[in-house]
């Protein structure tokens, strides 16, 4: 067994998206600032309705995915192909861009928490003009894992813990994303196995926690991502608060990114073209 370490820490910085929603974003704060294949980490999270009321209204997007996982709240999806998702508590929605969506992601409430998280999966050259797609996945839908220090909530990809193989609401992807909640009590740990293939970080978002390794204990930094080493497995302990975080990994692409806005390609050239098709109504033809 090898133990993964933190090599970076980002802190994620306050910022606002959409129509002035307030958010904390670590990966993509830069364009330079990526763990490939992610492109942009967002934490959101206020009781505050003037933080997130006027939502993300109509936008597109081409050449990745977003994963929108909500932990309170009520959000609303509706797209360019007639999907509408209710987004709420524990829910998750995957929408894969490819080659255009045009959507809008709206609060569904007035007052209250709205609180979760969106992640960018960015797709390989040969996927980033395959048809939109996108899946509206229900709490119940999430496998839950108990272990020793609590519960994992698998979203996405394949683990084997205390012997059994368990398999998130999502699996596959030639990027194998690997996502999970992690819950853990106070003082309590959680190994989790991560496929060495995998680039990874941890990113933790209540409580206080520490990542153990070969090197030793570190103490994970709020609202930040962890950027692991390699290795095949992740210990993390919980302080005296329990803990909160997410384990987050995939298999790097490996392929230029160039990244204007909502739009993610290969080169230049297909930035302008993707321009050009968005101007000329192309995009999600």
């Amino acid at each position: 067994m090898s133990l993964r370490s933190v090599k970076q820490t980002i802190p994620a910085l306050e910022t606002s998206d959409g129509a002035g929603v307030r958010i904390k974003r670590s990966l993509g704060q830069h364009q330079n600032i990526r763990l490939d294949p992610f492109l942009m980490l967002d934490e959101f999270g206020s009781d505050q309705p003037q933080d997130y009321i006027a939502g993300f209204p109509s936008h597109p997007h081409r050449g990745f995915e977003t994963v929108t996982y909500m932990i309170e709240g009520h959000m609303l999806h509706e797209d360019h192909m007639g999907n509408r998702g209710n987004l709420k508590n524990g829910g998750v929605q995957w929408m894969t861009a490819g080659r255009g969506i045009v959507h809008s992601e709206m609060p569904q409430q007035e007052s209250g928490q709205m609180r979760g998280f969106q992640l960018w999966l960015n797709l390989p050259a040969a996927e980033k003009m395959k048809p939109a797609g996108y899946r509206d996945i229900q709490p119940e839908e999430i496998p839950a894992i108990t272990v020793d220090g609590g519960l994992v909530k698998l979203i996405a990809g394949t683990v084997t813990v205390d012997g059994q193989e368990h398999h998130g609401a999502v699996t596959g992807g030639s990027t194998l994303p690997l996502y999970a909640d992690i819950h853990l009590a106070p003082g309590k740990e959680a190994l989790m196995p991560v496929h060495p293939e995998l680039d990874g970080m941890l990113y933790l978002y209540e409580g206080d926690a520490a990542l153990v390794s070969d090197q030793g204990s570190e103490a994970l930094k709020l609202s930040a991502a962890s950027i692991l080493s390699t290795g095949d497995s992740v210990r993390v302990g919980a302080g005296e608060s329990g803990a909160r975080l997410l384990l987050i990994a995939g298999k790097p692409i490996g392929e230029p990114v160039v990244q204007y806005g909502p739009f993610v390609m290969n080169s230049r050239e297909e930035i302008e073209q993707t321009l050009r098709d968005y101007r000329d109504g192309r995009l999600t033809a």
